[in-house]
């Protein structure tokens, strides 16, 4: 399987008592940890996991630039949902715009985090940059247009 540009993979997470500050709100840098693990999940729904890609291919993923824009709260116990869509960015790296929900009963989920997440291939030895692999490199869809 590969990926497709535009195509939206989410995942649900619930909101610990590690992810929040005192007052029981997640603590903004935890965000970035739901979006990341987010990122983890969509690599597995393509059939491939970290660990193995390091092992057997011989390259990592380093995260090169981050942007989140705050809209609400976060607090213990919610209920979220991470989504990721895979934006072609260039032949070594992958954008990701990401967003962070909250699922609550018959409404619709509410925003509370956006951004976007460009990461680099890199070789796992040298740490220097090299191309995707063709199960990575998201497909350009030709709607017609």
């Amino acid at each position: 399987m590969t990926a497709r540009e535009g195509d939206e993979f989410s995942w649900r997470a619930r909101v610990y008592w590690e992810d929040t500050d005192g007052g029981g709100v997640v603590y903004y840098a935890n965000y970035l940890k739901f979006m990341e693990r987010a990122r983890t999940e969509w690599l597995r729904s393509l059939g491939h996991s970290q660990q193995e890609i390091a092992e057997q291919f011989g390259f990592v993923f380093a995260v090169a630039e981050a942007h989140v824009n705050y809209r609400r709260p976060a607090r213990l116990d919610d209920e979220l949902l991470v989504s990721c869509v895979p934006v072609p960015e260039g032949r070594a790296s992958i954008r990701f715009r990401q967003s962070i929900r909250r699922v609550e009963a018959a409404r619709e989920p509410t925003l509370l985090a956006e951004g976007e997440v460009r990461v680099v291939c890199v070789d796992a030895k040298s740490f220097k940059p090299r191309a995707l692999p063709g199960f990575i490199q998201p497909v350009k869809v030709d709607d017609g247009k």
